[in-house]
């Protein structure tokens, strides 16, 4: 009896801490997810602030604080994670799972890397928390319809692409035959890189036509570089003012782990399991 009320407890417990941290729909998930954020956004300012040498030097200790209760934090959470869901494995190894493995991971090795010769060996494995940032993709509802608008444009977008490809493999190769190696288009693929560069309106002035039909060329690129641009945006937006028929919740499969499920959803869309 008293093993089946523990049982029950910590499955009472589970459940409430997996509303809390995978949900965001409740208000203990959103205030959860608030929190967080605030702390992920610090870690980050705090990798901005040890790479400015003065700031380093004159507050390592509070930014060394600093970082280890930001790491702590995490730890926790992410312990908390594995502990609450149905399948570990599924977790650890997910994309989201690894991003917060990632994020706890630089400072507990700085601890096994000491001295001199260590030392840019910790500077580059700290500069892994910048892993941090993905997480804040998780807790943002509002980039789930940003999403599901590119995957709705995806194929419209593919047919762009491959015609800007042709068009810029056409022109580099033209600008190779008609500057030639004397102007600097010594390959085709020197010609293309001058065309991608022309045709984004980069223009690094690094190679430049110098004859009058290559400089025809290049004004003609130039312009149609600005049509160009904003032709992904049109569809982008196109799909996105679409209306909905459904609203995307901050539901997460408890079996999958997975999220992008709609309002009205009852079971989940990639592995079936009940919501």
């Amino acid at each position: 009896m008293l093993f089946c009320f523990n049982s029950n407890s910590n499955m009472t417990i589970k459940s409430k801490l997996y509303e809390i941290i995978f949900e965001s729909d409740t208000k203990s998930g959103k205030l959860f997810d608030v929190m967080l954020l605030g702390v992920i956004v610090l870690s980050i300012i705090l990798v901005m602030l040890e790479s400015v040498p003065s700031i380093e030097d004159e507050y390592r200790n509070l930014l060394s604080i600093l970082e280890w209760s930001i790491t702590i934090i995490f730890t926790l959470e992410y312990c908390l994670r594995i502990w609450i869901v149905h399948k570990p494995r599924t977790y650890i190894f997910s994309f989201y799972g690894i991003i917060d493995f990632l994020s706890i991971l630089p400072t507990y090795l700085g601890l096994f890397f000491v001295g001199t010769h260590g030392f840019m060996v910790i500077r580059a494995l700290r500069l892994l928390r910048v892993f941090r940032i993905l997480k804040l993709n998780r807790y943002m509802k509002e980039g789930a319809i940003i999403i599901r608008a590119l995957k709705q444009s995806r194929i419209k977008i593919s047919v762009f692409l491959f015609a800007v490809l042709t068009m810029v493999i056409i022109i580099g190769t033209l600008m190779y035959l008609i500057e030639g190696t004397e102007n600097g288009f010594t390959s085709i693929p020197r010609g293309i890189y001058w065309a991608i560069v022309t045709l984004t309106t980069v223009g690094y002035g690094d190679i430049s036509p110098a004859t009058a039909l290559g400089q025809f060329i290049a004004s003609f690129v130039m312009i149609i570089g600005y049509a160009i641009i904003a032709v992904p945006t049109g569809i982008v937006t196109a799909e996105l003012a679409k209306p909905s028929k459904t609203l995307p919740s901050g539901q997460v499969c408890e079996q999958c782990l997975s999220e992008g499920h709609d309002l009205d959803d009852k079971f989940c869309r990639f592995c079936g399991a009940k919501l």
